[in-house]
């Protein structure tokens, strides 16, 4: 039986102004995968995303993080988050700001060259390691973001849109390299409101007004909806639940 990253039962969550963000949501996620949340902006994904860190409060349901509620003090060392703002330093290098990132995280310090040298090299930045962030291109600072998501070597890695605003081939590279993650071990939950980046995830799940449309592997999801695409199928259980 596989193992389970994530579950969620009859989780609901309304924010301030009687905001229905998420609605009855119940979902089992496997380990070691790349799962898609795929809608567009206002589905959802990032107040779930939020939940699955810790960082919203829920009004019904329970997640649980590897058999644990999400949040718990536990998960801090196996659950990264990268937002969808740059959450980096400009005024610092690419090596000043992991360094930083690192001893605050408890890395001792002898670990730290080591580790930061690892990790410059996943995200493919050696080149750029000592250049002040302020002065790196838009793609090149959501690597260094990542590359701070990836200090802890955390279990889960939780990314809202971090494609976003690059063109194809960073996109390109940043799926291979989310690819890496996922074969050397990682969950990853990745939102994206791009369609055609749901080919890359080996588990979708399709959101819409707070509600899961559908889940299930793209090729399952196709089949399902006679679709040629995973857009097409989007918009067909979109129709359908209309």
């Amino acid at each position: 039986m596989p193992q389970l990253a994530i579950k969620i039962q009859n989780l609901s969550v309304t924010l301030p102004g009687h905001i229905q963000a998420l609605r009855d949501v119940s979902v089992k996620l496997e380990r070691g995968k790349i799962i898609g949340l795929i809608g567009p902006s206002g589905a959802g994904k990032t107040t779930l995303m939020r939940v699955l860190v810790g960082r919203q409060r829920v009004t019904s349901g329970e997640v649980l993080i590897f058999d644990l509620p999400a949040g718990s003090p536990v998960l801090r060392k196996q659950v990264s988050y990268m937002t969808q703002e740059t959450s980096v330093y400009p005024d610092l290098t690419v090596r000043e700001n992991l360094q930083y990132f690192a001893a605050m995280f408890g890395i001792g310090a002898s670990e730290i060259k080591t580790r930061v040298s690892q990790i410059v090299h996943t995200v493919d930045m050696t080149s750029q390691v000592d250049q002040l962030v302020r002065r790196l291109s838009g793609g090149q600072k959501q690597r260094v973001s990542l590359a701070i998501a990836l200090i802890g070597k955390p279990t889960l890695m939780v990314l809202d849109e971090p494609t976003v605003g690059l063109d194809p081939v960073l996109r390109e590279q940043l799926w291979t390299l989310f690819q890496r993650l996922a074969e050397a071990g990682s969950t990853l939950i990745v939102s994206s409101h791009v369609m055609d980046e749901a080919e890359h995830c080996d588990d979708l799940l399709l959101i819409r007004e707070g509600a899961i449309l559908a889940h299930g592997t793209p090729t399952e999801l196709r089949h399902q909806t006679r679709s040629n695409s995973v857009e097409e199928s989007y918009l067909k259980l979109v129709r359908a639940a209309s």
